[in-house]
């Protein structure tokens, strides 16, 4: 299971957060990097997919007030860098 919750789609700045038990598969969080052109963050929290999923449902439930989604994760635990976009891979 990959879960990936996306902070900011097709703009500059695009951040990539993966949750899930295939989040720990480099290669795989390597092409999601290169695929979307943007940094892939993980979290060292047991039941991330539970998580990742709890947060984006949190989200859905105060996005009519403006609610964003950085704002519902700011007390999450940090996330660390998995992996960047190779280098070229937007061309391709």
């Amino acid at each position: 299971t990959l879960i990936c919750t996306f902070y900011r789609i097709a703009v500059p700045r695009t951040r990539i957060l993966a949750t899930g038990g295939a989040s720990h598969n480099k290669k795989i969080l390597q092409v999601l990097s290169d695929v979307f052109n943007a940094p892939v963050f993980t979290i060292d929290t047991a039941n991330s997919a539970c998580l990742g999923s709890a947060y984006r449902a949190i989200h859905g439930l105060v996005a009519e007030r403006n609610v964003s989604l950085a704002d519902v994760v700011k007390l999450a635990p940090e996330p660390r860098l998995a992996v960047t976009p190779t280098p070229g891979a937007e061309e391709v």
